[in-house]
């Protein structure tokens, strides 16, 4: 090891392939000023000798195999000014000792290894201008506070756990010109950041966001911004691709507006797809490969043909280079017969999504093809490059921390992954993701992230002879063909359709953006509707657990062939959810029609449904923090608000109620069972309908009068809102005798000014009494006896979110007094009882396990 100019500084050049421990007799020189120990293959731990070091003030350790925790003697550098420790395998937390370097201009800590959360001592590092942090596990993090760092020049928290709302404060930071806070879990509006024109990269990607401002939208193609993988509104997405401003599924996981407002119409089905990833077009065997020679992008939505194209996220650090670089080109050539395949390959630095449109729905074989062709294998510096990724499919995880040249044990070497996958809206999608446990710079900078070499789909089922192919040209709007769904059940109800052929065809005959099932997939799916299987049973059939070839857990309503009135809502609701796509709306994958089985394929909603959580164990209730309810309650808002504002279908629900809430994984809402829906007609005010719903959630003009409206919706949800925020069911909560239910009760209190005893006790003090009473005051004015009085959807998701003001409207308890006057109307009615009769067998059985509703399982 060679020192020059002892005294002022060290410096061991990059790529010396020095090994070993770090020797602690460095920490002796102590008049260095610069210590450049990077990209060399050191390993251990970092001395603590090197704390001695009082006057150094840049220290280069990244790119190393250096372990264990940083030493506290590091905190003696108090002139420290740059340091980078990114792309080792270091352990423990991040040290929360920064105040010891407030001369800190640039840190660098990308893949370290280190866990979170972000420490409160980053905020005295007031002479930041480059932080780099990315790839933390373990706990997650407020926004840190950055109000001092008005300074900053690039601004990276990527991966890093991060919960809450993005700042003002970044707005402060005029001279900005890298923003990266990707892969977390921010929520709320992006803030106006419009002022600081030099910010050309913008990176938001997989974050929870909702708002998105004009100003970002109107930037124009010099600036990269990729907003990917968030839940914005429909409405605020720009309808036009372009491709440096990516929103590639920035609406919500289950649907991505601007695919089909952006790109044209798909003329026909496909049933395969075969792309030579980073190359031109090939012919392996009999199989043509379409080129993919598009460049990459930091920020990049590009669209292949009309059935294909791609989106790239991330930007290689502390590379000034063409977007080439997302291309590899092979320097030797692989000896397999399909070595065309393998002589280049797609590189993304963060995540690659690939999409295939226009499949005809069903069962598919995907086989992945990779090979190592970047990395070498030697036991130089150069072979220390570890490339690791995941791999998902129709957004579900099939490979983990998957290293090529682990797998195919050395480099230049073929690696064929094959999986099965469903599609069931026309759309597959492939993505590759890098799982921040890679190196970042080795052996150059920009090699790392995930690479592809070639996809292959193919259909697992026949494809339909063309000449016998029967045609149905559906003219109009989709509400058209939910209306001649509704024509179609009336006919069926009254037997006009008497066999199971004539029913299927029918149904396959309209263009539903659904796929259907066959009868033994779903058999072999709920393991031939075993009872152990059994999520729930409601008046219209039972509904089981199931999981598909490709491993994706499914819900199957399985309706009972005795009920001619589940027949109509069968075709009913086909015809209405194959038209919705909503994060807050449960997605339906498809359906099955043989003979007398009629079901319909569901997304498993891993916590069953909000009336379970609510009113069923008491684990279930534990989930339920403030912040959690509040969630629920906006989402399940935003999802009305869809159904009555947004969607090209406008359609009143007509039984919001607990059970129709189901809860994902996460507990995010998603609104269920749409089998009593009805499409609300533009031209006409209001429906005259023959009432259906549930007792203690339907509105009095509704359920006495037959007078529906989008604002009967409004007021069950109203009621739902008092019941998640009071943990009382409607119907059976009642103090004393001289109280009719939940909703009466909170009047009264409201009467008394003592609205805040609604709050459910089981909360204790953890809770926001700002954001209750406001919860509060949204509820009661949904539930206000006069439909024109009730607020819309969208103003309710508004007051909800804080940005506009409740006015509180005082109402007379007593006016409710004739609402629960059904009996006159219930031998004419549709009027589900089942609600209430659920709650009180569950409060007063305890013994008997719970059962939900047919919908409430899914």
């Amino acid at each position: 090891m060679d020192f020059y100019e002892v005294g002022i500084s060290c410096r061991v050049l990059s790529v010396n392939n020095l090994s070993g421990p770090i020797p602690g007799y460095l920490g002796s020189i102590t008049t260095l000023r610069a210590l450049a120990l990077e990209s060399n293959l050191f390993s251990g731990t970092v001395p603590p000798e090197l704390g001695k070091l009082v006057n150094l003030e840049m220290l280069y350790l990244r790119a190393n195999n250096l372990t264990g925790e940083l030493p506290l003697a590091l905190t003696n550098l108090t002139k420290l000014k740059v340091l980078q420790i990114g792309s080792n395998n270091f352990t423990g937390r991040i040290p929360d000792y920064f105040q010891s370097w407030k001369e800190l201009r640039m840190l660098e800590m990308q893949a370290s290894g280190l866990e979170g959360p972000l420490p409160s001592s980053l905020s005295a590092l007031n002479n930041m201008k480059d932080l780099r942090i990315s790839d933390l596990s373990g706990e997650s993090s407020d926004f840190p506070n950055l109000s001092n760092m008005t300074g900053m020049q690039k601004l990276m928290l990527r991966s890093c756990n991060i919960t809450g709302a993005i700042p003002e404060l970044i707005s402060n930071m005029t001279s900005l010109s890298v923003l990266d806070l990707s892969f977390n879990r921010l929520e709320g509006s992006i803030p106006n950041l419009a002022d600081i024109m030099q910010l050309a990269t913008i990176y938001l990607t997989s974050n929870l966001l909702t708002g998105l401002p004009e100003w970002i939208r109107n930037r124009d193609s010099r600036y990269n911004i990729d907003l990917s993988y968030n839940k914005f509104s429909g409405n605020s997405v720009p309808t036009n691709c372009r491709e440096t401003f990516n929103v590639f599924r920035s609406v919500s996981r289950q649907n991505n507006s601007i695919l089909s407002n952006c790109l044209s119409p798909c003329s026909k089905d496909q049933y395969s797809l075969h792309l030579n990833c980073g190359g031109n077009q090939t012919t392996v065997g009999n199989i043509k490969y379409d080129a993919d020679e598009a460049s990459g992008g930091a920020a990049k939505f590009f669209q292949g043909s009309a059935n294909w194209g791609f989106s790239s996220t991330g930007d290689f650090a502390d590379v000034w280079s063409s977007d080439k670089d997302y291309i590899a080109n092979n320097i030797s050539v692989l000896r397999v017969d399909n070595s065309e395949l393998y002589r280049t390959a797609r590189l993304s630095p963060l995540s690659l999504t690939y999409y295939a449109r226009c499949l005809a729905n069903g069962n598919y074989t995907v086989k992945l093809h990779f090979a190592e062709i970047v990395l070498r294998d030697n036991r130089s510096y150069y072979g220390v490059g570890r490339r690791m990724f995941d791999v998902y499919i129709q957004e579900k995880r099939v490979l983990k921390d998957f290293d090529i040249k682990k797998e195919a044990q050395g480099v230049d070497k073929e690696v064929i992954k094959v999986f099965k996958a469903v599609v069931s809206v026309k759309t597959l999608e492939i993505r590759f993701q890098w799982a921040g446990k890679g190196t970042t710079n080795v052996p150059k900078s920009g090699v790392y992230g995930s690479l592809i070499s070639a996809i292959s789909v193919q259909s697992d089922f026949k494809r339909p002879d063309d000449s016998k192919t029967k045609i149905f040209i559906v003219i109009g709007v989709v509400s058209a063909l939910c209306l001649i769904f509704a024509t179609f059940g009336i006919l069926w109800l009254k037997g006009c359709f008497g066999g199971k052929t004539s029913r299927e065809e029918v149904l396959r005959g309209f263009d539903l953006q659904t796929g259907f099932f066959r009868f033994k997939q779903i058999k072999a799916a709920t393991n031939n509707f075993d009872a152990a299987n059994k999520l729930g049973e409601g008046g219209f059939g039972a509904v089981y657990k199931g999981e598909l070839l490709d491993g994706t857990i499914i819900a199957v309503k399985q309706l009972s062939s005795k009920s001619k009135q589940g027949n109509r809502e069968f075709v009913n609701e086909i015809g209405m959810i194959s038209a919705l796509q909503h994060p807050n709306l449960v997605k339906l994958y498809g359906c099955c029609i043989e003979g007398n089985q009629l079901l319909l394929v569901y997304e498993y909603m891993a916590n069953n449904s909000l009336a379970h959580t609510l009113f069923g164990p008491e684990e279930g209730l534990k989930k339920l923090d403030w912040h959690t309810r509040q969630k629920i309650c906006v989402g399940i808002a935003r999802g009305l608000a869809y159904l009555h504002e947004e969607s090209a279908l406008k359609i009143v629900h007509r039984d919001i109620k607990t059970n129709n809430i189901l809860l994902d994984e996460d507990l995010n809402p998603k609104i269920s069972d749409f089998g009593l829906a009805k499409l609300d007609e533009e031209e006409k005010t209001h429906i005259s309908t023959r009432v259906a719903g549930t007792i203690g959630y339907m509105a009095p003009e509704y359920a006495l009068w037959g007078y529906l409206t989008d604002k009967a919706d409004v007021y069950s949800f109203g009621v739902v809102a008092l019941e998640l925020l009071s943990g009382k069911n409607n119907i059976k909560y009642r103090p004393n005798e001289n109280f009719v239910c939940l909703l009466d009760w909170a009047l009264v209190l409201q009467q008394k000014g003592n609205l805040m005893e609604l709050v459910d006790p089981k909360l204790g003090s953890q809770f926001n009494k700002e954001e209750a009473m406001r919860m509060i005051k949204v509820a009661l004015l949904c539930a206000n006896p006069s439909p024109a009085l009730r607020p819309t959807m969208s103003a309710v998701v508004s007051m909800l979110e804080g940005q506009t003001i409740v006015h509180e409207v005082k109402i007379n308890p007593s006016i409710y007094g004739d609402e629960l006057g059904f009996k006159a109307f219930t031998e004419d009615s549709d009027i589900d009882h089942s609600s209430y009769d659920e709650t009180r067998s569950l409060i007063y059985s305890s013994n008997e396990k719970w059962t939900a509703s047919t919908s409430s399982s899914v």
